[in-house]
C-alpha cells in the first residue's frame, strides 16, 4: 500500500534528521515549523464541537493541498492542484483516504455559486478551500497541508533526483517519459507530475503519479548523512509549505499514530464528466458523496449532522 508507507516514512524522516544531527538538528526543525505556521482563519469547525486531543488519541483529519502556480500574467490567481483528504482513527487502527478530483463542480463556500474545488483557493486561499471541501464531504477540516508544487522542484534537486516506475510512455512539454523505471531531476518531476490529459485515467492517473512521486521523494529524503543537507531540505519545506500543526502535534501522531496507518482504505469520488459553456467539469454523484460522508464522520467517531446537540 503505497500511501501507508508514504506515511510511515513523512512521520519517521523527522526523527531520522533529529538522531543525525542531535540537538543542532531539533533546533532546525522547530525554527522551520515556526516558520511555516499558519491558523485557519476560524476558531473551530463547524462540523466540529469538540477539542481534539492527541495524548488521548482522538480521531482527526488533515486535508493535503497541492498548490499550484498561476496561469502566468493574464491569470494571477493560484489554484489547488491535488486535494487530499485524510481521516485516522487509532482505536480501529486504520486510515481512510479521499482524492477529490480538481475539476469537481460543487457550491464554493462563502461564494453562493458552484464552480470548480479548485477555484476555491483563488476565491479565498486555503481558508475558503477547506470551508469548500467541509461543505462538499460534510466532514470537518481539523488540520492542513499547503504545499506549493514549484517546490517539488526544488525538493527533487536538493536530494539530487527522485525515481519513479513511469507505466506508460507519454510526451509533456517537450520532454519524453518512457515507460519503465525513470530518474528525474527537478523540473522533469514537476512535468511528470502535471501531466493530465494523454493519461488514460485523466486526473485519477495523475493523482497516482503524484503519489508515487511523493513516495520516491520520501524514501531519497531519509538518507541523511549530513546536517547541510537537513538544513537544505529544511530551507526548501520553509519556503514552500504551510501548515496549522504544531511541532509537537507532528511528534505525537508520530509516536502514538502509526498503527493507524496499517490499515488505508482509499476512496475516489464517484461522477461523470460533464461540460457547461465548453468547460469542462467533474460531476460527483451524491448519492455517493453522501455515503462517504456518513463513513467519515463515523470514522473520525463524530455523529450524523442530524443528531448534533
Amino acid at each position: 500500500m503505497k500511501w501507508k508507507k508514504i506515511v510511515l516514512i513523512i512521520g519517521t524522516s523527522l526523527g531520522v534528521m533529529l538522531v543525525v544531527a542531535g540537538s543542532y538538528g531539533w533546533n532546525l526543525v522547530a525554527t522551520t515549523f515556526t516558520a511555516i505556521q499558519e491558523d485557519v482563519d476560524r476558531a473551530e469547525s463547524e462540523n466540529r464541537l469538540d477539542t481534539i486531543n492527541f495524548d488521548e488519541g482522538d480521531p482527526f483529519s488533515v486535508l493535503l493541498m497541492g498548490v499550484d502556480e498561476s496561469g502566468g500574467p493574464d491569470d494571477p490567481n493560484q489554484r489547488t492542484d491535488a486535494l487530499v483528504l485524510l481521516t485516522v482513527n487509532p482505536d480501529t487502527k486504520s486510515t481512510q483516504m479521499v482524492s477529490i478530483p480538481r475539476d469537481t463542480y460543487t457550491t464554493i463556500a462563502g461564494e453562493g455559486e458552484k464552480d470548480k474545488i479548485n477555484h476555491a483557493y483563488a476565491f479565498g486561499g486555503k481558508d475558503e478551500t477547506i470551508r469548500t471541501v467541509e461543505q462538499l464531504l460534510d466532514v470537518p477540516v481539523d488540520y492542513f497541508f499547503q504545499v506549493d508544487m514549484a517546490g517539488f522542484e526544488d525538493m527533487v534537486n536538493t536530494i539530487n533526483g527522485v525515481s519513479v516506475e513511469n507505466s506508460f510512455a507519454f510526451t509533456y512539454k517537450g520532454t519524453h517519459f518512457a515507460e519503465g523505471s525513470q530518474e528525474l531531476n527537478g523540473e522533469e518531476a514537476l512535468k511528470y507530475a502535471r501531466m493530465r490529459k494523454d493519461d488514460p485515467r485523466g486526473d485519477l492517473g495523475r493523482q497516482e503519479r503524484q503519489r508515487d512521486l511523493l513516495l520516491g521523494m520520501m524514501e531519497k529524503g531519509t538518507d541523511i548523512s549530513s546536517v547541510p543537507k537537513i538544513k537544505s531540505i529544511l530551507t526548501v519545506v520553509e519556503g514552500h509549505v504551510r501548515t496549522n500543526f504544531r511541532l509537537k502535534d507532528v511528534w505525537s501522531v508520530q509516536s502514538n499514530y502509526q498503527p493507524a496507518f496499517d490499515q488505508v482504505k482509499q476512496h475516489e469520488i464517484e461522477g461523470e464528466d460533464g461540460e457547461m459553456d465548453d468547460t469542462y467539469y467533474y460531476m460527483p454523484d451524491h448519492e455517493q458523496v453522501q455515503e462517504l460522508s456518513d463513513r467519515l464522520n463515523q470514522h473520525l467517531e463524530i455523529k450524523h449532522p442530524d443528531d448534533r446537540a
